[in-house]
């Protein structure tokens, strides 16, 4: 029996309009309208198509977005200001910087410059620290978005084996957080740990988020485990000549034959990140104003 595919894109879907209809009854009954201010220094063309993309599904769900593009050159004193500007302003409920920076920028200075509560990438040290000891935080977007697949898949994930492959402070050690805190027995694998292959065998559940192409086979999966594959690798086509090809951390062909559920990559956690975003952005507006936060929208 082949494992049942979990389908991101679907999923992102129905957050979006859980958002999008929130979003609404937040302008009916309270006249308020959450805002994201995303900031983008210099012109990378794959950063420039994610800001684009976060601009149009911002406004979809019945948002504010805020953009501000920044010439390369860009002065830390001018950026540090522009964002202080931004956390001033009461109509702009998240801020993200997208990231890389040019290399003239200290990241964790620009991210730590931005206030906990707007901070929907949820990178900034207070929420990091708030996500460790279980209060409550902003969280970052893609671990979000695979808690959320996991909870709708398996409903309580108390008890349950986890392996978290990776240890990023973006998605691994946030994950393995948000698992603990949904009562998961949690392991964190990386390249130093011996008989890795035999604690993901072991495990209900297997979080693959280490930046290696269909690193993680078949073989290292339990029968009847879920499978969730963060990893987005470009490898070269394996039939056409001059093309490439986008896979996942795991080897989709031979672990969705023991899996119980697996993601798909392209089609499964990447859609899930900015429907993320945008429940963080609505999360961080009704926190701002002291109204009840949506519902199965959180962590």
């Amino acid at each position: 029996m082949t494992a049942k595919i979990i389908d991101g894109k679907e999923f992102a879907v129905r957050v979006r309009t859980k958002v999008a209809n929130h979003v609404a009854r937040l302008k009916e009954e309270n006249h308020i309208v959450p805002g994201l201010a995303v900031v983008l220094v210099g012109e990378d063309p794959a950063s420039e198509v994610y800001v684009r993309n976060k601009h149009i599904s911002t406004i979809e769900v019945g948002m504010n977005s805020f953009e501000h593009k920044l010439p390369v050159d860009t002065s830390e004193a001018d950026l540090l200001a522009l964002i202080d500007q931004l956390n001033n302003d009461p109509s702009v409920h998240g801020i993200l910087c997208q990231l890389p920076l040019p290399n003239h920028l200290n990241e964790e200075l620009v991210i730590n410059s931005i206030i906990p509560s707007k901070d929907v990438d949820g990178f900034h040290i207070s929420n990091v620290g708030l996500l460790g000891t279980g209060q409550k935080s902003m969280v970052p977007c893609t671990p979000l978005g695979c808690l959320m697949m996991l909870r709708d898949h398996h409903g309580s994930l108390s008890g349950l084996n986890a392996v978290v492959v990776g240890r990023s402070n973006i998605v691994g050690k946030p994950m393995a957080n948000l698992l603990l805190r949904d009562s998961c027995t949690v392991t964190i694998a990386h390249s130093r740990t011996k008989n890795i292959e035999e604690l993901c065998a072991n495990a209900d559940i297997v979080v693959a988020a280490v930046g290696r192409p269909e690193m993680i086979t078949g073989d290292w999966i339990g029968k009847g485990a879920t499978v969730i594959d963060v990893g987005i690798n470009r490898i070269p086509h394996p039939t056409i000549e001059g093309k490439s090809k986008l896979v996942g951390d795991v080897d989709f062909e031979t672990a969705k034959e023991k899996a119980g559920a697996i993601t798909p990559v392209p089609g499964g956690v990447g859609p899930m990140t900015i429907a993320c975003l945008l429940a963080n952005t609505l999360t961080a507006c009704c926190r701002a104003n002291g109204l009840e936060e949506p519902e199965g929208l959180t962590a």
